[in-house]
């Protein structure tokens, strides 16, 4: 007993500096703390416990708008107190007498005000003859692009971007993943990694996978790579997601042209169900981090674009957690839209490695198709779920210790401007984030 409370408390104190920065990533066995960390698992079992909490304040531009800095705000509600996140997590790892890792399990849950969800749930295994390769299954993070993967606890900014929440809603899937990872220092090809896994599609968003369709998400990365001369970190990746759902009903809506303008066009052939409507991503990112001096941080730049087609519904572009249904549980059509979109930071540590300026834009193209006035005219069939949004964030980050994170962020959301009652002009949406962030 007292060797577990021993071990808790040595973990508990020393997590946050050898902590992952990814959603899978393991601890760096190639750090004096991490080699560190392994001679205590082998001695006294490998498991570990970690967590952090989000308390944090918001205020909004105007009562009752829709936001993706958190959630909507109710009606009468233009501020409020929330509990953004409170992860518990809890790992085992097995190493073998060359720090090689062997096996690895991973359970995480998140409570809130709204109640307690499962995050992480899966295991993964590696081969020891090669250290390469390795096979997760379980709900687990998607292995595609760069923020989607970067964990909420590290990330500078309050949120993900509009575009990975909408597409990639709480990041997670139920699936299995091949790995190529070379595990020695002195690989060849130790900057290289490779993931592939099949899953069910929906994520999080429902109870149960509703299709036997399964979506294949793949991305080659190149891992941080530090040059030399100047000590410059790079890194960067490509990511594909090709999928769909099942069509379980024969009305398909796809853009075309109606009296000279473009519009929604329906498809309502009886061969169309069955068939799998797509969800086809592909996608860029690259990061470069440049050393500002000792204790001094880095100045940092960050830049994803992701495009392709997604298949939803007319009032949303989120993809379907279950068959999507109106109020008398009839079937609604679906609709295939072109979409793009990117992101870019600019982070800046301000003279000292405890504070940081950061700076992001976003933009999210739902319908590639159509702009402006085109989207509500009669008889396209258009709606607010294809509407672009560009959002600009500016804030500030104090980390005090590597427990306690401070930030303070504001965004400015803008819409483009349609024939939509409501969104003839921007919207007033923007939203005020102050954060605390408590980690173990």
């Amino acid at each position: 007993m007292f060797r577990a409370l021993l071990l808790t408390a040595l973990l508990s104190g020393t997590f946050s500096v050898a902590r992952a920065q990814f959603l899978m990533d393991m601890i760096d066995t190639t750090t004096e703390l991490g080699k560190g960390m392994i001679a205590m698992y082998q001695k006294y079992d490998a498991l570990r416990f970690s967590g952090y909490i989000q308390p944090q304040f918001q205020l909004a531009e105007a009562k009752g708008i829709s936001s993706y800095a958190g959630g909507d705000f109710p009606p009468a509600v233009n501020n409020r107190f929330s509990l953004r996140r409170g992860r518990i997590r809890v790992d085992y790892e097995r190493y073998d007498h060359h720090d090689m890792p062997v096996v690895q399990f991973a359970f995480q849950f998140d409570g809130t005000e709204r109640g307690v969800f499962i995050r992480d749930f899966y295991g993964r295994v590696f081969e020891s003859r090669f250290n390469m390769f390795s096979l997760a299954g379980g709900m687990f993070a998607r292995p595609f692009g760069y923020e989607v993967n970067l964990s909420s606890a590290d990330r500078e900014t309050p949120e993900r971007g509009r575009m990975s929440q909408i597409l990639m809603k709480t990041e997670r899937d139920l699936g299995a993943m091949v790995s190529f990872e070379p595990r020695r220092k002195n690989h060849p090809l130790r900057y290289l990694k490779i993931d592939a896994g099949l899953f069910n599609g929906q994520g999080l968003t429902g109870p149960t996978d509703f299709d036997s369709h399964k979506d294949f998400i793949g991305r080659i990365a190149m891992k941080p790579y530090r040059f030399k001369g100047n000590k410059w970190v790079l890194s960067a990746g490509v990511s594909v997601l090709y999928g769909g759902m099942e069509q379980f009903t024969p009305s398909i809506y796809r853009m075309g042209t109606v009296n000279g303008q473009k519009a929604f066009v329906l498809d309502s052939s009886g061969h169309n169900v069955g068939r799998i409507a797509p969800r086809h991503y592909y996608g860029a990112d690259v990061q470069l981090r440049i050393p500002n001096g000792p204790g001094r941080g880095y100045t940092q730049f960050r830049a994803e674009y992701i495009r392709g087609s997604q298949t939803a519904t007319a009032n949303t572009t989120e993809t379907p957690g279950v068959i999507p249904t109106d109020a008398q549980g009839n079937r609604l059509p679906l609709y295939i839209r072109r979409f793009d979109g990117a992101y870019l930071y600019f982070i800046q540590n301000l003279a000292s490695d405890r504070h940081q300026l950061v700076v992001k834009y976003d933009w999210y193209d739902p319908n590639k198709d159509v702009k402006g006035k085109e989207i509500g005219a009669p008889g396209t069939n258009l709606t607010a779920a294809d509407i672009r949004y560009n959002t600009l964030g500016m804030g500030y980050v104090y980390y005090p210790n590597e427990h306690l994170k401070f930030m303070v962020y504001y965004d400015w959301v803008e819409n483009e401007n349609t024939s939509l009652a409501g969104f003839t002009s921007d919207v007033k949406d923007n939203v005020l984030t102050c954060r605390m962030q408590f980690r173990f």
